[in-house]
Parts: structure tokens; sequence; C-alpha cells
């Protein structure tokens, strides 16, 4: 198999060829005919997360090795199962979820996957979209697309649950109760797209990019706000009538995480999802008297997965900008989201898809 790969963090991705896993027990060989350029790609590219205070995590100390072909958004046709898989065929199109675990634990085995303590997500452990080839450990962490276009369904399996995840964190709510989300890039536009699908009809975004911001208002934004500057917790509070009980921030910043949390009512509640990085200092009185409850949503279920492809496939869900590139410009496409050229998603595209 080829896969475009890195090599080395922080240098351009390598075309290299690896062996062709031959699937084992339940393992099902898909080759890949669609994978998503997700903004984590990046940090696993630098090789490490920022985790505030000029201190980083290491990505090598928490297991992932190089060479490694990235990409966790995977869409792919079935090649070859193990001897103990079923339910699939060879030539089946395949959403494929990424976050596996141990396969074992009670996590895992009540189907929330990526809550395993022993992580073997696709394309951060092991050889993931930016191959030819990824191998599923289990027929269940592939889901059918049915007649959706595979490019899209792609960015179900990270972008799509991730969202899908998070808002669940904040629902039930009632439908012009405002709800905020940070960040208008691809997770920001599937976040849009996920509440419409829930008949939400107040959402407000927040992002730097005046481009991004009419992206959002074109996909169903209710409203939008300039990130920019120091009062970005008031232009909020101005754009919804007031604090607000749901901020979903998608791209989990010092300044992000800031603002956020001070736009918060009581009881608000503010759902930390992206990887962008820094701290956030806490009043911890306030966190008691105004009852704010602030938590992290990781990716999300193959249980979810499967929820938000039936939304997509009832027509509910509104797809969202997706452009698709040649899988032989990985490197290209991830430095085009680097320099936050993106609107919606890029999704790579092998030769023969």
């Amino acid at each position: 198999m080829r896969a475009w790969a890195v090599v080395e963090n922080g240098a351009p991705l390598q075309e290299i060829e690896l062996p062709t896993p031959e699937p084992k027990g339940t393992e099902v060989l898909l080759e890949v005919t669609h994978c998503g350029v997700c903004h984590s790609d990046l940090h696993i590219w630098e090789g490490y997360y920022d985790v505030g205070g000029g201190k980083k995590m290491s990505l090598k100390d928490r297991g992932v090795t190089l060479p490694l072909a990235m990409g966790h958004e995977i869409v792919g046709r079935v090649v070859k199962l193990g001897p103990d898989a079923t339910g699939v065929k060879p030539g089946d199109l395949r959403i494929v979820f990424p976050w596996v675990g141990c396969g074992i634990c009670e996590a895992c085995r009540s189907d929330e996957d990526n809550m395993c303590l022993h992580q073997r997500s696709l394309g951060v452990y092991q050889n993931g979209g930016y191959g030819t080839h990824v191998v599923a450990p289990h027929p269940r962490h592939l889901v059918d697309p049915g007649a959706l276009d595979p490019a899209i369904a792609a960015t179900y399996a990270c972008s799509g649950i991730t969202v899908y995840s998070a808002i669940r964190k904040v629902m039930p709510l009632p439908p012009d109760e405002p709800i905020v989300l940070v960040g208008a890039g691809g997770l920001g536009m599937n976040a849009i797209a996920v509440l419409r699908a829930l008949q939400h009809r107040n959402i407000i975004v927040v992002d730097i990019s005046a481009d991004k911001r009419q992206a959002a208002l074109k996909e169903g934004a209710t409203q939008v706000v300039d990130g920019n500057g120091a009062d970005v917790a008031q232009r909020i509070m101005a754009a919804a009538g007031g604090p607000v009980l749901a901020v979903v921030d998608l791209v989990n910043g010092t300044q992000t995480a800031r603002f956020a949390f001070d736009a918060l009512r009581k009881g608000g509640r503010l759902v930390q999802v992206g990887l962008f990085g820094g701290e956030l200092m806490l009043p911890l009185p306030l966190m008691a008297i105004r009852a704010l409850t602030v938590r992290g949503s990781y990716v999300g279920s193959p249980k979810e997965l499967r929820e938000l492809v039936k939304l997509a496939q009832d027509g509910s869900l509104p797809p969202i900008p997706v452009t698709t590139v040649p899988q032989n410009q990985a490197n290209d496409a991830l430095m085009r989201l680097r320099a936050g050229q993106v609107t919606g998603r890029l999704v790579l595209r092998a030769e023969a898809a």
C-alpha cells in the first residue's frame, strides 16, 4: 500500500510504501476512497499539544510513532475480511469509525470505544486514511453511507460525531434558546448543520474570519460575532440578549475559553471540543455560586455515528461545504488548512474514487 505519511514532525508528508495489512480475526481491510483533512491532523504532524504555561504535551510520549499515515475521516470499500468477520462483503462502501479502543473493556463492550483507556485510533496510533488501505478492527466499526455523497459522509466520522456528541451535552434546550458555537471551520459548519437537523432555531457563531462568518450565515447561523479583540464576551451577550446558557467551543484556546466562560449565565454550560491549546483559569467560588459547568467532549461513539448518519439519510442534516482534492496532494491540503485557507472541509479523494 501507498501512504502519504508523517516521517518527521513538522516536515512535508512523504509518499512511502508500506506492507498492505492482512486482516486477522474480526478485522476488515478496506481500500480508502475518501478521507477528510482535520485540524487535529496538524497537531499530530507538529508532534505536540500546547497545554498552556509554555508547556507542550509530546505525542511521542503518548504512543504516537512515525512514520504515520494520518487521517481519521475515512470512507472505504471493503477488500477482504478476517476469518471471524461477518456482516459486510467485498465491494461494500462503508464509513469507518476511527476512535477504536482495546475492544474488550467495558467502554468498548458498551459501544463507547472513544472512552477506552487504551486507544488505538486510526490515523493517530495506527495508519489511517492518508494511505490507500486501512484496517477496521470489527465490522461494528463500519457504517453504511447508503446514498450519501461519500466525501460528505467521511466528515461524519470525526467532524460530524464530534459536534453531535458535544451538542448532546448541552441538550435539551428550547429551540429559541441561544447556543453559541466558537469557530466556523469544518467543525462549526457541521455543528450548524446538526443543530438545524435537531430543529434548533437560535445559533450564534463566533469566528475571527469575516469570510467564515459569512459562510456560517449562509449555512444557517442566526447571527455571527467577530471573535477579534478584547470584548468578545460582551459582543456574544449583545447578540444573545444577555448571558448564555450553552457555549460549544470548537477552537478551545486560551482566548476563546476565556470569553466563552465569561459569556455564561447562571447554570451555563461550556463544552470544550477543540485542541488549539492553552489554559483557562477559573474563579472557583463563582463555579459553585453560579452552578456553572465546564466539561470536555472527546469525539464520539459508534452509536452516535450511526445516529448521525441516520439523520443525514433521513434528509434532516444539510451537507456542509466540501472540496475534494487528489489523495496524492495530502501535504498541500494540510498546509492549506494550516494557513487558514479552508472553509468547510477538504477531503482527499483516491485516484479510483
